[in-house]
């Protein structure tokens, strides 16, 4: 008997091991296919919203992969939990339509112990979440928003077109009025040079040759039968000299550094909350802590020195008149009336003085509480958006056993409407974070806490065997209480065959 029973235990066993390999292999391509089409959902967001300051600059494939991995890796916390999300409806969903979590269930295994690899599996993505959000997501984000802003600043691409005045380059401004399909034989050059405010000089040519250097830093022309006009004489001035110069070739080479894209130092943006770890982050509101308690001691001290009568009102003659009047005494029966309008003029002038310093105060304590909060808001984020990973999962594995159904069509919905929810409120909790409306705290696990019930709401359903989301289910209810209602309409009312009754008698 002892030796059937681990013999059995041990079948058993083996068959949960199997089951642990069947729901990892079922769980790990649609979450690697999920958690791509996601990056690139969001990228391509990016770069929609950044088109403008993209196109027409000459940009450099190396900068553009450069700036694509970078947002990239900033989007991976938002692509994370989404990924999760829709995987594990997918992976239970295609499991509960294959009746492969009946038969599971039939055998006595329950869902929470077919769930148990995945769980382990997600812990173990939340743990690389947030040490990617710690370690990696800051230094992505001072690359990126340095990167960024050098794109912003660059100027477009040098690119003449024909008929038309092109006047980017600085100090210069060229009319090419016909170029060749190679773009390199022009025809009918004008060439405006500024040297400053008075004194401009004009080079006209009938054709020439358009060239880069083999480093694409200087632009040369190699002109043909032209003009060049110039003035000299002193600057600022209307007495010049003006010279009309003729010549067969003449080569004009113009700068084109100004056109290259500028690469800032990454510490520009070094001291930004979100640039910092969890460390950087504490050590950064303890020192914002410590300022601001500062703040607050010095400025008391400042605002003691415009309140000059509040001393006489500590004084120990003050306190003796008082006594022998057995009542507050007021300041201006003890000023000489010759005294009182000059006394009252220096107070109503300490006063405004003093509102004017407490604004100035209040402002620069209102940016202090501001920045502890920003830093706050992202010390909160690097844990939230990580056990975001958890709750989602645990919204998604028993809605797609609820649902029993695979695929990218119905589980996709459910994952947008539930991921909706979750986006929303993690960034109306982070708007109100930063607006003060609620703490930081509160603000940024705003989503994790309405979400979290839900996930409990529905694993529950779920070990329930519960028909939550069965159209049929509804069909037959609906069915049920339309039956119901016209079996009541059609009842005979008591009292009416009572008197129906007495007649007939």
């Amino acid at each position: 008997m002892g030796t059937a029973f681990i013999q059995g235990t041990k079948k058993l066993n083996l068959v949960i091991k199997k089951l642990d390999r069947l729901i990892i292999k079922a769980f790990i391509g649609p979450f690697l296919i999920t958690f791509l089409i996601a990056l690139f959902i969001l990228v391509m967001q990016f770069f929609w919203k950044y088109i403008d300051d993209l196109v027409g600059k000459g940009l450099d494939s190396f900068t553009l992969l450069e700036l694509t991995g970078l947002v990239t890796t900033t989007w991976v916390p938002i692509a994370l939990p989404l990924s999760i999300l829709l995987s594990s409806i997918m992976t239970f969903g295609n499991l509960g339509e294959s009746f492969e979590l009946v038969a599971i269930k039939s055998a006595g295994i329950p869902l929470l112990r077919f769930m148990r690899p995945l769980i382990w599996i997600t812990a173990v993505l939340c743990v690389a979440a947030f040490l990617f959000a710690n370690y990696v997501i800051p230094v992505a984000n001072l690359k990126f928003e340095t990167l960024l802003q050098d794109i912003q600043l660059k100027k477009p691409a040098f690119d003449i077109k024909e008929g038309v005045f092109y006047n980017k380059m600085p100090g210069y401004t060229i009319k090419i009025s016909k170029k060749d399909k190679t773009g390199s034989l022009i025809d009918k050059i004008v060439i405006f040079e500024q040297n400053n405010v008075l004194q401009d000089n004009l080079i006209t040519a009938d054709r020439g040759v358009m060239s880069l250097s083999s480093d694409k830093q200087t632009l040369n022309f190699k002109l043909v039968k032209g003009i060049y006009y110039q003035e000299k004489g002193p600057r600022y001035t209307t007495g010049t000299d003006f010279i009309r110069l003729g010549f067969q070739d003449y080569t004009k080479h113009f700068d084109l550094s100004s056109f290259a894209i500028n690469r800032s130092t990454d510490s520009l943006y070094k001291d930004n909350a979100q640039m910092l770890s969890v460390r950087q982050l504490s050590i950064a509101l303890d020192s914002l802590h410590h300022t601001s308690q500062a703040f607050i001691r010095n400025n008391n001290l400042g605002i003691r020195s415009y309140l000059h009568y509040n001393r006489i009102t500590h004084d120990t003659t003050w306190t003796q008149v008082e006594a022998r009047n057995s009542r507050p005494v007021s300041m201006h029966t003890l000023i000489p009336d010759s005294l009182r309008w000059s006394i009252d003029e220096r107070a109503r002038s300490s006063l405004s003085g003093l509102r004017s310093q407490v604004d100035i105060q209040q402002l620069e304590y209102s940016g202090m509480e501001a920045n502890i909060r920003v830093h706050l808001v992202e010390w909160h984020r690097k844990f939230s958006l990580s056990v975001a990973c958890m709750v989602l999962f645990l919204i998604g594995a028993p809605l797609g056993s609820i649902i029993r159904k695979g695929g990218l069509g119905l589980p996709l919905v459910f994952a947008v409407i539930f991921f909706v929810i979750f986006h929303l409120l993690n960034t109306f909790g982070e708007k109100f974070a930063r607006g003060a409306q609620l703490t930081p705290f509160l603000g940024m696990w705003l989503s994790v806490f309405v979400m979290l019930p839900i996930g409990f709401f529905l694993t529950y359903k779920a070990m329930q065997d519960s028909q939550l989301f069965n159209k049929e289910f509804y069909f037959r209810t609906f069915k049920w209480a339309q039956a119901t209602i016209a079996r009541f309409r059609r009842a005979p009312d008591p009292a009416l065959e009572a008197i129906a009754a007495e007649k007939e008698a």
